[in-house]
């Protein structure tokens, strides 16, 4: 065979797998788009509602402001629900945490919340401690406690924030950022404070909670 025969044939056959190989790359991103452009469409017929919060119960053991140091203690414990509205989504919670905020300043640490699925129209609650040990507050935080007892009732906000992923079939999605917010309201007993106790605190009614994903 002459150079020239050699060298047409080379340049036939690779123009000819250049020529598959770029059908091949074609044929697989083709497949890729349509999976995803199902999933969006699945996506967007069943669009996740968020989950709904609800406050079912609060007890403040402890809520003391120290004058003059603006430091205040809390110790208190809240029961928390929460449940799936979706039919066909389910939820993973990868990270939950609750905390107690009272005059928009945080006033507990957070306590973390056990974590998992919560499948279809599934109820968890959780009934955690929040504990804040001498947290540092703004000096007016002191004439909101005044006007609080006063009033003979206390607002304190629970907290919860953390990540969740919706799971649709097989196909669970990235992470996303929840935020809840129960406003928990409180009457303040003057009459067990009289003799110099602290005084205390009472539920007035469960609550349902704002809730941003």
């Amino acid at each position: 065979m002459s150079a020239k025969g050699c060298s047409h044939h080379h340049g036939h056959s690779y123009w000819h797998w250049k020529k598959r190989y770029r059908y091949i790359f074609f044929g697989a991103l083709s497949f890729i788009i349509l999976v995803l452009l199902a999933i969006f469409i699945i996506w967007l017929v069943l669009r996740p509602s968020k989950p709904s919060f609800y406050l079912q119960d609060a007890s403040i053991a402890q809520f003391n402001f120290t004058a003059g140091t603006n430091l205040l203690t809390a110790i208190m414990q809240v029961t928390v629900s929460s449940r799936n509205p979706n039919d066909r989504i389910g939820i993973y919670y990868d990270k939950l945490d609750a905390f107690a905020v009272y005059q928009e300043q945080r006033v507990t640490t957070s306590t973390e919340l056990p974590t998992g699925y919560q499948g279809h129209n599934d109820v968890v609650v959780w009934s955690p401690y929040l504990y804040g040990a001498a947290v540092p507050v703004t000096p007016y935080l002191s004439v909101a406690l005044d006007q609080a007892n006063a009033a003979g009732l206390l607002l304190v906000d629970i907290n919860v924030e953390g990540r969740l992923r919706w799971k649709v079939g097989t196909w669970t999605s990235g992470h996303y950022h929840i935020h809840v917010s129960c406003p928990a309201f409180m009457a303040i007993d003057h009459g067990s404070g009289s003799n110099g106790d602290a005084p205390s605190f009472h539920f007035q009614h469960a609550t349902w909670c704002s809730v941003d994903v």
